[in-house]
């Protein structure tokens, strides 16, 4: 099938035999260069033009050609590197006739280096005069011209490899992301944390309440899952004595995708030996702190159109509480499962098989009408034991756990526990998940009997959190969409 190409491409194609014609490879060598765009600009700050051209300040650069204005025997072209974009002037009586002729043949999108002195043009504009002209890379595809403001916002997360070249914003977020993390590690690290690596692939589904990925293991023609927690793993190294560990990477749940998720996604998780769910407390409220002061430069972070203050001390209430002020009602006065069914009932609450306790529709009624309750930094606490398999019961009430989220403009960014260190009653929180599967809880944990050996050695009293890296980066970039701090989000095939 021939391929349909436009006009703009079909130019663009012709003209690579006329650079092999000119002895110059249309996809280029190494080029060395001394400088970056933000270093070059770096030489030039302070100077006048007149000392420009009497100090002769050289430069080597290369990058994309953004902008191009051919004049006839002279020309201006602007070039991006990840640094920044800086002017070049081009003329053939600096170049020379066979130089400029490679360069007539550039185009938008084309990348090129440059070498020569620094000026003032006659706007006064940061300027390169090229007195050596390298082709690198030709570019087929002309660049859009209004990338950032196109309608269909999937085009840019589908084609990131364009957005970043033209949406600075987008460079901007993929560069903050890895500070970021960076920031995290050395927070945990300074806390005398050690960071280890744990296995993708699990045989047996457990961690946190996810539908899972399923793959298949052809030498052991076995099923494994990739797994939807590091959790398990992590609380198997504090069994074997390393007592303040955690763990930064992938996590995959087979689960719907929207602003606030994506099917794969990265998290810390985090546990100390000897410690309980107030250490996990302290320790996410200053992490925030942290990570704001060292990426953002202060705790009074941007917040959509205003700020919001790390600095301030977070909330600090339980799920009945939210329950109560967002609908009235009060769960310290539901009696019977029954009375709850009805409640959701008439709240619009959309009851699942599986359940067969109050505590289930609880948690409902918060994860369906809280939200918008929950903008400034809260810690919601004490999760009813149905949600919480591998938390430590409260001793005052042991329907409930000692466990709680982390929300921040009604999203949820980080779950803590006193984590479950019972052998015999984790045995029996396994055995409730399971019978909650049977009973068509797909997110259901199963039996992990190697985890339950790891216990019966015995495992200190521990606190554990996991926070959500990308909603994180999201709330240090000040943005709106998972996509947004994702390279490569999971997206629909283009329609």
């Amino acid at each position: 099938m021939e391929e349909k190409l436009t006009d703009q491409e079909r130019a663009r194609r012709d003209k690579l035999p006329r650079y092999i014609e000119m002895g110059v490879d249309p996809y280029g060598q190494k080029f060395e260069r001394s400088d970056s765009v933000k270093s070059a600009r770096d030489k030039a700050a302070g100077k006048s033009g007149e000392e420009l051209e009497t100090n002769h300040v050289h430069v080597s650069l290369a990058g994309r050609i953004m902008a191009l204005r051919k004049m006839g025997k002279a020309a201006f072209m602007n070039i991006k590197d990840v640094t920044g974009n800086i002017q070049c002037w081009l003329g053939i009586n600096v170049l020379g006739e066979e130089m400029y002729n490679v360069f007539k043949l550039s185009d938008i999108g084309d990348i090129v280096g440059v070498e020569g002195r620094l000026m003032l043009s006659g706007t006064g504009e940061l300027t390169v005069r090229v007195e050596k002209y390298t082709h690198l890379t030709k570019a087929l595809r002309p660049l859009p011209e209004k990338f950032h403001g196109l309608t269909d916002v999937e085009e840019r997360y589908r084609h990131r490899y364009v957005d970043l070249i033209m949406n600075d914003e987008s460079m901007k977020i993929a560069l903050a992301r890895p500070k970021i993390i960076r920031a995290i590690q050395e927070y945990c690290d300074s806390l005398g944390f050690h960071e280890v690596e744990t296995s993708i692939l699990s045989p047996i589904l457990g961690g946190a309440a996810a539908r899972p990925f399923v793959t298949h293991h052809n030498s052991l023609n076995k099923d494994f899952y990739l797994r939807i927690a590091t959790e398990i793993a992590l609380k198997k190294c504090i069994v074997g004595g390393m007592e303040k560990v955690y763990e930064i990477g992938r996590l995959f749940r087979n689960e719907g995708m929207d602003t606030k998720h994506n099917p794969e996604f990265t998290t810390i998780e985090l546990y100390q030996a000897y410690g309980d769910l107030q250490d996990m407390r302290h320790f996410a409220e200053n992490l925030f702190r942290e990570v704001a002061q060292k990426v953002v430069g202060t705790t009074n972070i941007p917040y959509g159109e205003g700020a919001l203050d790390l600095g301030k001390p977070f909330g600090w209430k339980s799920m009945k509480e939210c329950v109560l002020e967002a609908t009235g009602i009060d769960f310290n006065k539901v009696k019977t499962f029954e009375e709850a069914v009805k409640l959701a009932k008439d709240n619009g609450i959309k009851l699942e098989k599986h359940w067969n306790s109050i505590g289930y529709i609880l948690n409902a009624f918060f994860e369906e009408k809280c939200d918008d309750l929950l903008q400034t930094p809260t810690f919601v606490y004490e999760y009813p034991i149905e949600v919480s398999p591998l938390t430590k019961k409260c001793k005052d009430n042991p329907m409930f756990t000692e466990r709680f989220e982390l929300f921040i403009g009604g999203m949820e960014y980080g779950n803590a526990y006193s984590e479950l260190n019972d052998p015999l009653d984790q045995k029996e929180r396994f055995i409730k998940q399971l019978e909650a599967k049977a009973a068509g809880d797909e997110e259901a944990s199963e039996m992990d009997e190697d985890f339950l050996d790891a216990l019966e050695y015995g495992m200190p009293p521990t606190g554990g959190i996991g926070i959500g890296i990308d909603r994180f980066v999201m709330l240090m970039t000040n943005q709106t969409s998972i996509r947004e701090v994702l390279l490569f989000p999971c997206m629909k095939d283009a329609k």
